[in-house]
């Protein structure tokens, strides 16, 4: 039972710190907070046709010469990846990220047997979550985080993404060196 309820509580702070700041984010914004809708709905400016302006920044509040927060939808995914389904593809991205999001708790309660699979796999569910409340909620996701540097610019991203990449990293790294050690 222990085991089971620092993972909840992990995955549920995740979510929490995801759409606590990307409710600041909202907030923040000039044309302002809203708590449900779709983002063309809300934002109708910045859309054309139902379709979300790619980079329509509805927030840009530059904190050094390399960073900034910035409030843009994202009504996609990594890669462009479904893009030709066309308006299927928030159907089909929902749906498959709630797949996923129950293959990776069958891991979590019922395979990991290591403390570092436990940690990345709820650092995962917890940043898939986050995202999916967005996709649920929006029809796309709050990205507001901004790196850049001369010329050469990193999408924005929020700290779903960032859970995310830390514990896929983190899965992968305590795989290296488990099976490493096994030799």
């Amino acid at each position: 039972m222990k085991k089971t309820l620092w993972v909840i509580v992990l995955v549920l702070l995740v979510v929490f710190i995801d759409q606590l700041t990307k409710g600041f984010i909202m907030q923040m914004s000039p044309v302002g907070f809203h708590w449900a809708g779709a983002a063309c709905d809300l934002y109708g400016q910045f859309c054309n046709g139902g379709v979300i302006v790619h980079g329509a920044d509805l927030l840009s509040l530059p904190m050094t010469s390399w960073f900034k927060f910035v409030f843009v939808w994202n009504p996609g995914t990594s890669f462009s990846l479904f893009r030709a389904l066309g308006h299927s593809a928030p159907m089909v991205i929902v749906v498959l990220t709630g797949i996923i999001i129950g293959f990776l708790g069958h891991q979590l309660f019922m395979r990991a047997k290591e403390r570092y699979e436990r940690v990345a796999l709820s650092l995962i569910i917890g940043g898939a979550l986050g995202n999916l409340i967005d996709r649920i909620r929006f029809n796309a996701v709050i990205d507001f985080l901004d790196f850049h540097w001369k010329a050469w610019h990193w999408p924005a991203f929020n700290v779903a993404d960032i859970a995310i990449c830390i514990g896929v990293a983190l899965y992968l790294l305590g795989w290296f060196i488990n099976k490493k050690g096994k030799k």
